[in-house]
């Protein structure tokens, strides 16, 4: 289990301090301990109306980080000490952006125009511009579908920067290691960890090396298919020989070589999907997108 200084009586006594000064209903409040690794501060904030913020000091940025995230309108409640007593202050978040924590405390955020209806699949010009040329967000949606993970998986992701995004929200105590051969979508995907606070990606270039010390192994993989397909595989099942799998490909000669290669290292096909999504522009015409197919497969050992 991992450790903390917000014990449960630290945390209950918390509650107990902004119950009684703030009308806040506590059965719909989000409560969020940053003080761990991995922990997702600004998606938290922006799917709940109501968060309550466990923290170390040393977070100089906490503020101007969510403000640069267009969290400017949320509403900060906070004392000055280290202990749920004493004056509660409230101010704008717009107003706290040159604001650090130095201090374990406890804060309350409250977003009043939090996206609590989040779908999956979001649009691409949400996504940071750069190298990477985006999935429409209907296959991606259906990548999401298909991973279906919860909040707790870990999961590699190789040349999927969107899906890296989403699916690291999804497992908001989880871990997702993003690799990207490609030095400007290696810049592209820290722009999108920055610009949505994603502190749960650990970006790599390669599988050469196996993953990063002290991360957990990961129990799903997403990979685009790529002429390494064979190399990356056997990389991913060396560090789990019973990971689960999803492969997207647009590539006619990766697609008929998956069923050899699954035989090849102990996996069977468990779905094949083809997806084709076009959209009626504003001329009137029909603009298709790229039609992939999508292969899920498992270890049959």
């Amino acid at each position: 289990m991992e450790q903390t200084m917000f014990t449960n009586e630290v945390i209950l006594s918390w509650l107990e301090y902004f119950s009684r000064k703030v009308e806040i209903n506590l059965a719909k409040l989000k409560m969020l301990d940053i003080t761990g690794k991995n922990k997702n501060l600004i998606p938290t904030v922006m799917s709940n109306r109501a968060v309550l913020i466990f923290t170390d000091a040393g977070h100089p940025d906490i503020f101007y980080d969510m403000w640069n995230a267009e969290l400017g309108d949320c509403e900060i409640w906070y004392n000055e000490g280290a202990d749920p007593a004493g004056e509660i202050k409230h101010d704008k978040l717009s107003d706290m952006i040159n604001r650090g924590i130095n201090a374990s405390a406890a804060m309350l955020i409250l977003n009043p125009n939090a996206a609590t209806n989040y779908q999956i699949g979001m649009e691409n010009s949400r996504f940071s511009c750069g190298s990477v040329r985006y999935v429409c967000r209907e296959v991606r949606a259906v990548i999401m579908n298909k991973l279906n993970l919860g909040d707790q998986d870990n999961i590699c992701i190789i040349s999927g920067e969107s899906i890296a995004v989403e699916a690291a929200m999804i497992a908001a105590e989880g871990s997702v290691i993003a690799v990207e051969y490609d030095r400007r979508d290696r810049n592209t995907m820290k722009c999108n960890v920055d610009k949505f606070g994603l502190d749960n990606v650990t970006i790599v270039e390669s599988l050469e090396d196996g993953i990063p010390d002290k991360l957990p192994v990961p129990n799903i993989a997403f990979i685009v298919g790529s002429p390494r397909i064979g190399s990356e595989i056997k990389s991913l099942l060396a560090i789990n020989p019973m990971l689960n799998f999803v492969i997207y490909t647009l590539d006619f000669e990766i697609l008929t070589s998956l069923p050899a290669l699954f035989r090849e290292n102990g996996l069977e096909r468990t779905e094949a999907i083809h997806i084709e999504v076009s959209r009626v522009n504003s001329k009137n015409m029909t603009e298709p997108f790229p039609a992939p197919w999508l292969i899920s497969a498992r270890s049959i050992r």
